[in-house]
């Protein structure tokens, strides 16, 4: 069978489950929704936490059905970012609170200019992110309860990213979900990526902590 370009897919943060899914043909191709079969990892990284570096060495899967390859990326880390999803939805979260970006940079020990990236790129879509998490807030929810004006449209869109995280959790009782991990989930890991959100709803999979 003829491999073809590879995408992403976001899993849960846990490898040895990964393993298992992919073992026993749970995890689903989001091209054509075939089964996916380990394919060797890809390239091995270092991400920032707080408290430091992190290796990263995600899982590579094929699909058995359309060929198409897949970098199993955690939740806990966005698309092409040095710092895990926690840290840069601080970093938002802290923008949305009225905090600026020098600021946010030396509360989180990082440099200006990479905080100001995040922000500005966050900026151009911040209608959009509260217009999806608010969709899918009303989506896993049967009676959602949904965050009102809180006074700017920063402030909107993390109050939608929190309910959201609210609504999933008690959907798939899992209690308390971690709300930027839920943010790569949704976005496939593409919350501060060029070209997201789309047109398409993201799947998503209540395996986020």
């Amino acid at each position: 069978m003829r491999t073809r370009r590879c995408g992403v897919l976001t899993v849960e943060v846990d490898t040895a489950r990964v393993e298992r899914r992919l073992g026993s043909g749970a995890l689903a191709c989001p091209r054509c929704s075939g089964t996916l079969a380990r394919w060797g990892h890809a390239r091995s990284r270092d991400v920032r936490d707080r408290a430091g570096p992190v290796r990263l060495v995600p899982r590579r899967a094929r699909c058995t059905g359309c060929g198409v390859t897949h970098v199993l990326l955690p939740v806990v880390v966005l698309v092409r970012r040095a710092d895990v999803a926690a840290v840069i939805g601080a970093a938002l979260a802290a923008k949305a609170a009225g905090a600026g970006h020098r600021r946010i940079a030396v509360e989180l020990g990082r440099a200006a200019e990479t905080v100001r990236g995040w922000l500005r790129r966050f900026a151009g879509r911040v209608e959009a992110v509260r217009v999806v998490f608010t969709g899918w807030c009303r989506a896993l929810a049967a009676d959602p309860v949904m965050p009102g004006p809180a006074g700017s449209v920063w402030a909107d869109a993390i109050g939608a990213l929190t309910a959201a995280a609210g609504a999933l959790g008690t959907r798939f009782d899992t209690g308390e979900v971690p709300v930027w991990a839920m943010a790569a989930a949704i976005s496939n890991g593409r919350l501060l990526a060029p070209g997201w959100p789309g047109r398409r709803s993201t799947r998503i999979d209540p395996d986020v902590s």
